[in-house]
């Protein structure tokens, strides 16, 4: 019972930071520079390793895609499905897991860091909100770069689609294209885009959660990450099968 009580626990401490995050994104005073500051350490250096594993997440799709289309002559609907695949499933998942382990960790051990030093306790003398100067710029800025990281995850897959199937599969341009373009529908591209901002509340939400719940020290900062990455990850893939499963149930997608 006690451990179905942490639990509950936590996910009433994780939910009224939300609120106050939210609260404090949308009212006076906000902090411009350490917004701007996690819109780089999100966006900018977390888009070289998201363009690489959707280049290479696109390639495989298509490789894996071609020998199985191969066999029912069906080679001209690749760019189809390797499309719809990226947009409505691996790229906003995937760039999620990889925002996940890169930022929920690093949001995790920095914000722990903070605790244990009693830094946080030294804003709150300040008279400083920690919610509002550390929780509301990462949430907010997870919440956009996200999204757009995911839609540059989804071009740069299906250009990698595209270098296999004009390499290996013998199509071209025009057929790989096309395919994708006649079957995609904005109700595919805007559940694409629903999922990236489910997920940045996840990946922000949850990071900060177990940084501001450090307890232990420097060890306890290091089990504060590992377990921001884990309950990340899992929550982003039970959060798709929900979120695919609500749209399919309201005839949406």
């Amino acid at each position: 019972m006690s451990y179905l009580k942490r639990k509950v626990l936590a996910i009433q401490d994780g939910s009224l930071l939300l609120v106050n995050a939210t609260r404090a994104i949308f009212t006076p005073p906000r902090y411009h520079v350490d917004t701007l500051m996690q819109l780089d350490v999100m966006g900018v250096a977390s888009l070289p390793i998201v363009l690489l594993v959707g280049f290479f997440t696109g390639a495989v799709l298509a490789l894996q895609s071609y020998r199985t289309l191969e066999r029912f002559g069906e080679v001209g609907i690749l760019g189809e499905m390797v499309g719809l695949s990226v947009v409505l499933e691996l790229g906003p998942v995937l760039t999620a897991v990889v925002m996940a382990g890169r930022n929920s960790s690093g949001m995790a051990s920095e914000l722990g860091s903070m605790l244990v030093s009693e830094q946080v306790d030294a804003l709150r003398a300040m008279g400083t909100d920690p919610v509002r100067k550390l929780v509301a710029p990462r949430l907010f800025a997870m919440l956009i770069m996200l999204p757009l990281l995911t839609i540059l995850s989804d071009f740069v897959a299906l250009v990698g689609g595209y270098f296999i199937a004009i390499t290996i599969a013998h199509l071209t341009g025009a057929q790989y294209w096309s395919a994708f373009y006649q079957n995609i529908g904005y109700h595919d591209i805007t559940q694409g885009l629903i999922k990236p901002v489910v997920f940045a509340i996840v990946v922000a939400l949850v990071g900060c959660y177990f940084g501001l719940s450090t307890t232990g020290g420097t060890e306890g900062v290091g089990r504060s990450t590992t377990q921001a990455v884990v309950v990340s990850i899992v929550l982003i893939i039970m959060l798709d099968f929900l979120i695919t499963q609500f749209l399919i149930g309201i005839g949406f997608a």
